[in-house]
């Protein structure tokens, strides 16, 4: 059975088989299924609970709709242990609140068409096989809120959302992992054979198996390692809308693909957000500076294929518009690096994430195969040595949009 608690001095563990860094989504996650695998594992979250920095501050949605064969293949098992986690974690009943309402991917630009004619093509070819491409009248007929401008969609109803909060817990209390709380990752021990340990400002945990899932914080935690990986942690910024009438729940996640801004219900209202491409990359940060004119900007281009925004921005009071902000961290071909760093026997990596929440699950399922052996990390598309070998993925055209 785990245990998430504030370690005392004599409750800190001496040893552990592996020892994970961070305790969003991704690293709870890689706890679970290193402790199902039978290894004695340690999270180390250097905050007040787990899944307070960056999981929070997604949309928590899952989606299948990738062209990347790589992307496909994290995300369909992890939609589908979403789907089962009450049984997965072996917990009867237990509820992440899952939402089938869909993703749908709309352009107002006929010269895009083609592009997404052929994504729902190359769906077929990883394995996605329920996605659709939805013309003008299709698609106006089955979601009339979108303007008539919009001229097609791609759209996949299996897609959806959950609380990733109660996800994150799930995995937790899945687990027979310890969870230590307010407990910081200070450095990483290394002797002649690679990882021997993990240094926190509560004490040191000796072990030969570290995996730094620390998000944002990834760069910096390779670095304790002497390791060096190609990570761009960057702000992204988001804003609740409170209840209105006009938001109508039953619709999908909602995504203009020229403008790269979207929107999805929650609660009555909705949850509103635009990626930035001008957003230049930073340092992790725990506290991040908001833009208070950001939602003024989304809502103002979720207007154009989105017309019942209109009338709710031209109302919306101060207090009914709630932003927050996380960060993304990015690599050169926007997928994550899972796996072993061959230059620190030991250390290995889960991070570089802007789908964390709908990739977790297979993620850290991953990571458990490779440390146990079940895997090859020659059979790992995702091995952080890749850009070394020359492999530099690349995405659709517009399906590779950070959403």
């Amino acid at each position: 059975m785990s245990r998430i608690f504030v370690p005392d001095a004599a409750e800190m563990p001496r040893t552990a088989d592996a020892v994970v860094v961070g305790g969003g989504i991704v690293g709870v996650a890689t706890a679970f299924w290193l402790s199902r695998a039978g290894l004695d594992t340690v999270l180390v979250e250097m905050r007040d609970g787990l899944s307070t920095l960056t999981t929070p501050n997604s949309i928590e949605c899952f989606r299948a709709q990738f062209t990347e064969p790589a992307m496909a293949e994290l995300a369909l098992p992890s939609i589908a242990i979403f789907e089962n986690l009450a049984e997965v974690i072996g917990i009867p009943g237990y509820d992440v609140s899952l939402r089938h309402q869909g993703y749908l991917f709309v352009t107002d630009d006929p010269a895009t068409v083609p592009d997404m004619k052929a994504s729902v093509e190359q769906h077929r070819r990883v394995g996605v096989t329920d996605s659709e491409f939805l013309d003008h009248d299709e698609l106006l007929r089955r979601f009339p809120y979108l303007s008539e401008r919009a001229v097609a969609a791609t759209f996949r109803q299996n897609d959806g959302w959950l609380s990733s909060h109660e996800a994150t817990q799930g995995f937790a209390k899945g687990s027979s992992a310890r969870f230590l709380l307010q407990t910081r990752a200070t450095s990483i021990g290394l002797d002649g054979q690679g990882v021997c340990g993990v240094e926190t400002d509560r004490g040191t945990i000796s072990t030969r198996t570290v995996v730094n899932a620390a998000g944002p914080f990834a760069g910096v935690v390779c670095g304790m390692a002497g390791v060096e990986l190609p990570l761009e942690p960057v702000r992204r910024q988001k804003a609740f809308i409170s209840p209105r009438p006009q938001i109508p729940q039953d619709a999908p996640l909602t995504i203009d693909v020229i403008q790269d801004v979207y929107w999805r219900p929650e609660t009555g209202g909705a949850y509103i957000a635009w990626v930035d491409p001008d957003e230049p990359a930073g340092d992790p940060r725990e506290d991040l500076p908001l833009d208070w004119d950001y939602p003024a900007i989304v809502l103002d281009k979720l207007v154009r294929l989105n017309p019942f925004w209109d009338e709710i921005a031209a109302t919306l009071k101060g207090e009914e518009i709630h932003p927050s902000a996380g960060q993304y961290v990015y690599t050169p071909d926007d997928q994550p690096l899972i796996g072993p760093v061959p230059e620190v026997a030991g250390f290995y990596v889960n991070c570089g994430y802007w789908a964390g929440v709908m990739l977790s699950p297979e993620a850290g399922r991953r990571i458990a195969r490779l440390v146990t052996g079940e895997m090859k990390p020659e059979e790992n598309a995702l091995r952080p040595t890749r850009y070394a070998e020359g492999i530099v993925y690349e995405g659709g055209s517009f399906l590779r949009g950070r959403h």
